[in-house]
């Protein structure tokens, strides 16, 4: 585990650092290129990531005897979003910062060189003191049975299905709107950066809630609610377009700032409480492929979600300097997100757990 994510972390740091001293006349093709490398670094680490965490989470602790209850209330998934947050905040706030007094290319010499980092501080930790369980029998072929047996469980397979569902039925119009606040309505970049640093901001906050007050919750209900929320700002936003907001005196670059960055994070939310019930369902020994799974199907998802909102835009002719259509697309993206409510049963009430131990 350890070795691949050394090599996720290098083709990342390669990647970055290579555009950084790569000549002003560099083609767009090869940036695409070095770029889409450190995309699919990213990608493969962030899932291993949620891999080791998940495994770790139905690891019990061995260093007491009262403490027979393992991990999977949601302690440590709640523990790796807020600092995954604070790591955002930091990072959108490092890169606001940069952005206006630094070249373009030296800002990727920074990063690649942050990257260079988190790579040697990597090799520095040894994989034992993890505490995963070896087993070097197990080769791929055990490891697709293992998963393929743990996706015949008909409330694992239902919940992951709903959760790609719920991403994959909503045309995301969020490049629409990335024009129109910048193009149209001429706001400026940085303006568009503190709006990701207050949604990292509520991403920190929501896992502090979360951890608190909302672990013992049905997660079916709780995950409907955030969907519901969700379909409810994005009606805000068609109020935004038509100028509802502006009329009553509230500025654009607030309501982007507050309403737009909280509605961008949103869409996350329902990842926390979905991986701790998911980690809750999977068999022991299973939790790294079943989450590596539910990565690769929401990324397709979001694939397929992306060339809807296209299709949308095209469809209701949404146009670099024609935005007439947008409010109507919008609500046609809100409709599309109550969707998944409906069926939201896919998604067991309550695990069921043995061990009635208080954390």
């Amino acid at each position: 585990m350890q070795a691949a994510l050394l090599r996720e972390t290098f083709l990342q740091a390669l990647s970055w650092l290579a555009i950084a001293i790569s000549p002003s006349s560099i083609s767009v093709f090869t940036i695409s290129i070095y770029l889409l490398l450190s995309i699919l670094g990213a990608s493969i680490t962030e899932v291993k990531n949620d891999a080791i965490v998940a495994e770790l989470g139905k690891q019990p602790p061995s260093s007491t005897k009262h403490s027979q209850q393992p991990s999977s209330s949601g302690n440590l998934q709640s523990f790796v979003w807020i600092a995954s947050s604070v790591g955002g905040v930091a990072g959108n706030l490092l890169g606001g910062i940069f952005i206006s007094r630094f070249s373009p290319q030296s800002m990727f010499m920074f990063f690649g060189l942050l990257v260079a980092l988190q790579f040697f501080i990597t090799v520095s930790v040894h994989e034992s003191s993890l505490g995963l369980s070896k087993n070097p029998s197990i080769g791929i072929k055990k490891q697709l049975s293992e998963l393929s047996a743990a996706l015949r469980k008909p409330e694992i397979t239902y919940s992951i299905s709903w959760f790609a569902l719920s991403y994959a039925v909503v045309p995301l119009l969020n490049g629409t709107m990335f024009i129109y606040q910048t193009q149209y309505l001429k706001i400026d970049s940085s303006v568009l950066g503190i709006s990701k640093v207050f949604g990292q901001e509520t991403m920190l906050l929501w896992g502090i809630i979360y951890n608190r007050y909302l672990k013992s919750i049905s997660p079916r209900k709780l995950i409907s609610a955030i969907q519901a929320t969700i379909a409810f700002l994005m009606i805000s936003d068609v109020l935004f377009v038509r100028g509802f907001y502006r009329q009553m005196g509230v500025l654009d670059t607030l309501y982007v700032v507050i309403f737009s960055g909280f509605l961008e994070v949103l869409f996350f939310f329902k990842f926390l409480p979905f991986t701790v019930l998911l980690a809750q369902l999977c068999p022991q020994g299973c939790e790294g492929s079943i989450m590596a799974f539910l990565m690769s199907a929401v990324a397709l998802a979001f694939i397929v979600s992306g060339y809807l909102g296209v299709a949308l835009a095209s469809y209701i002719k949404i146009t670099g300097s024609d935005f007439s259509g947008l409010s109507l697309g919008l609500v046609i993206q809100a409709s599309c997100t109550l969707l998944p409510i409906f069926w939201s049963s896919c998604i067991p009430e309550y695990v069921k757990t043995k061990d009635k131990h208080k954390d």
